[in-house]
């Protein structure tokens, strides 16, 4: 579980003013496109103007990132500022609605931005094909308004709310795995920011990301819908903010509850950004010779073995449904969590070489550590997994 900093008596939410001046006035197409906003007194013509002269950055093409893009476009927001490096994946569609059969093998930021076009062909999208990182994201987050964080790894969610800190800029965080989903509000110029929530992050391996974990699709588009919420609010001054409140949805319930969040009076300034990977644990480490290999030598050792020219087992540490949808031939699995405890330990082939394999590399590596302290000496990993294993062809 991740550690979480509750604060029951925190403050009421601050009432915030509009984050963005109006913008030029609506053309005909546009106030029939928006007259549903324009006739609710709370936004009418000034705040669909303010969403119209709005810039907001969304962190991500994926599960949050889709019905939060749509929707961004759908209600007006002018600009839209995309960051995301992969390609679209069979795999992504069961919750990554902005894409589609048709867009397999794409990139993100190409599918995405055809999509919003589709929808809304006025808003003016911007791709950025990058990894973010220390040395990009104050820059990028520079030129926008609000961030919409829909990142999947802590390292990510830490950096943003670093730069957002440091250029005193809001951002919309939301989170999701399985059947639960938060949201919430950071802005560390009127109250608390992330690190108020997790002040350090969780242990590396501890909580297991949505490809390993897996997610309720449906899921993306109750917490997205909340983040995109939240962003019109800000731009346009509506309503009370979740800023210094946590919402969090339990989907097989049915049922949300609120945690209140104040920021850490002791807490140090944030005034630069670190090495998140080091932050989180999560930075490649220097492997020592012989705990590794790469995807080829493993093919020419599988071909070794079936020639009966050598002898070791393949162990997949994954968990069985991932098994069961993609293997490497010959693997055998024996889920990290039991080598971890070590009640799988004597389902392990004895007496001869272990290689273990994953998805990326990341489990399998903790796997090795535990093995090597239950002794066993003859065992390495393959580097990057079985996404290395497909990538090289096999």
């Amino acid at each position: 579980m991740v550690s979480l900093r509750q604060t029951p008596s925190a403050p009421s939410t601050p009432l915030l003013p509009p984050l963005v001046e109006p913008g030029p006035e609506l053309g005909p197409s546009e106030l029939e496109r928006y007259s549903r906003h324009a006739l609710m007194p709370e936004i009418g013509l000034s705040g669909q103007r303010r969403l119209k002269n709005a810039r907001v950055l969304v962190i991500g093409a994926g599960g949050l990132g889709s019905p939060a893009l749509l929707y961004l476009a759908a209600a007006g927001v002018g600009t839209l500022g995309i960051v995301d490096d992969d390609t679209v994946e069979l795999s992504n569609l069961q919750r990554q609605v902005i894409h589609g059969m048709g867009d397999l093998g794409r990139s993100k930021l190409e599918s995405a931005r055809d999509s919003i076009m589709e929808l809304n062909p006025d808003i003016n999208v911007r791709l950025h094909p990058v990894r973010l990182d220390s040395g990009n994201a104050l820059e990028l987050l520079a030129d926008y308004d609000v961030i919409l964080d829909g990142a999947d790894n802590f390292a990510t969610r830490y950096l943003v709310n670093d730069a957002a800190a440091i250029l005193g800029k809001p951002y919309v965080w939301g989170s999701i795995l399985r059947f639960d989903g938060q949201v919430s509000v950071f802005w560390d110029k009127f109250g608390p920011n992330y690190r108020d929530l997790y002040p350090e992050p969780p242990a590396p391996g501890s909580v297991p990301s949505c490809a390993e974990g897996g997610v309720f699709g449906m899921l993306c588009a109750s917490i997205g819908a909340m983040m995109v919420t939240e962003a019109v609010k800000l731009i346009t001054g509506v309503g009370q903010s979740l800023l210094g409140r946590l919402l969090i949805f339990d989907a097989l319930t049915a049922r949300w509850r609120e945690i209140r969040i104040a920021k850490d009076p002791a807490a140090a300034p944030i005034t630069t950004l670190i090495d998140y990977e080091v932050f989180c644990g999560v930075a490649p480490v220097a492997e020592e010779d012989g705990d590794a290999i790469a995807a080829a030598e493993l093919a020419s050792r599988l071909r070794r073995r079936e020639e009966g020219r050598e002898d070791f087992a393949l162990i997949d540490v994954r968990e069985p449904v991932e098994h069961q949808i993609s293997r490497i031939p010959g693997s055998v699995l024996v889920p990290l969590n039991g080598i971890r405890n070590g009640t799988a330990l004597d389902q392990l082939p004895q007496g001869v070489p272990l290689i273990l394999h994953c998805k990326a590399g990341t489990r399998s590596a903790q796997a090795l550590a535990s093995l090597r302290a239950a002794g066993f000496t003859d065992v390495v990993h393959l580097t990057g997994g079985i996404d290395a294993w497909h990538a090289a062809g096999h």
